[in-house]
């Protein structure tokens, strides 16, 4: 039995995840803004639940969970930092604010996370970290320039702390979802191809959490054109890219 903190448990990948693991007999800490779905996952797993809901974007608010967590627990096994979110540039009116929003939401927040949960980690025996960062970092898009740039930054961050924390027994895997079904996704308004059924990634992402790999990236054939693409020269991808982009005429509409 683990003592795990899960972040974004409300609904997709998060929602589904946390029930696989309740499922197994963890122990999770589960946080989100909708405090609504949350208090359904206490209703059925009364005793294996903790209740955080909350702004993970509020570093106080954050502290207050770490803080919390120990009061309860003492210690954490696993942390799943999930949460986040998505939002399309639109070059026409490029809004610098919403690559703020979205940075804050999803790298911030998770520095915010590791800045409580590394002390509750290193009580562990067998501490791990794991984030939820994105397929689409191996490859430009078009209007991915917020997303694409947050979840770059997540890669980097996470894959650096990988490298600091090793000497303390910290392990640090990265989790690299393509198209996921879920209510973030259904928003998008363009083809996604080979997208998985949320419980499908759920159970993927959570039978190889135990062997602890440095990444998780799925499904196998979108992976594997991705990073085929990536290493084409700079400018095939530009002309391959751009080909995607829609025309002025449609973004200004």
């Amino acid at each position: 039995m683990k003592r795990i903190w899960l972040t974004g448990a409300s609904s997709g990948i998060g929602a589904a995840l946390a029930h696989i693991l309740l499922n197994q007999g963890h122990c999770v800490a589960v946080s989100a803004r909708n405090a609504q779905a949350l208090e359904r996952l206490k209703t059925t797993f009364a005793q294996q639940v903790l209740l955080l809901p909350g702004d993970l974007t509020d570093p106080a608010q954050v502290r207050a969970m770490g803080e919390h967590i120990e009061q309860a627990w003492g210690h954490l096994d696993q942390v799943i930092l999930n949460a986040g979110t998505c939002e399309y540039v639109d070059a026409s009116r490029f809004e610098a604010d919403m690559i703020e929003r979205v940075m804050r939401t999803n790298v911030f927040s998770a520095a915010y996370c590791v800045e409580a949960a590394l002390p509750l980690l290193r009580k562990a025996r067998r501490p791990h970290l794991v984030a939820v960062c994105s397929s689409v970092t191996y490859l430009p898009l078009p209007r991915s320039e917020a997303y694409g740039a947050s979840k770059a930054a997540m890669r980097y961050l996470f894959q650096s702390l990988r490298l600091d924390v090793a000497h303390e027994g910290i392990d640090v895997t990265l989790v690299s979802p393509g198209f996921v079904d879920t209510p973030l996704t259904r928003q998008n308004d363009f083809p996604m191809p080979m997208r998985w059924p949320v419980d499908k990634a759920a159970a993927y992402i959570a039978g190889r959490l135990e062997k602890r790999p440095l990444e998780i990236a799925f499904p196998g054939p979108f992976i594997a054109a991705l990073r085929l693409l990536a290493a084409l020269p700079q400018r095939l991808q530009w002309a391959l890219g751009k080909r995607l982009a829609r025309p002025a005429t449609e973004e200004s509409s």
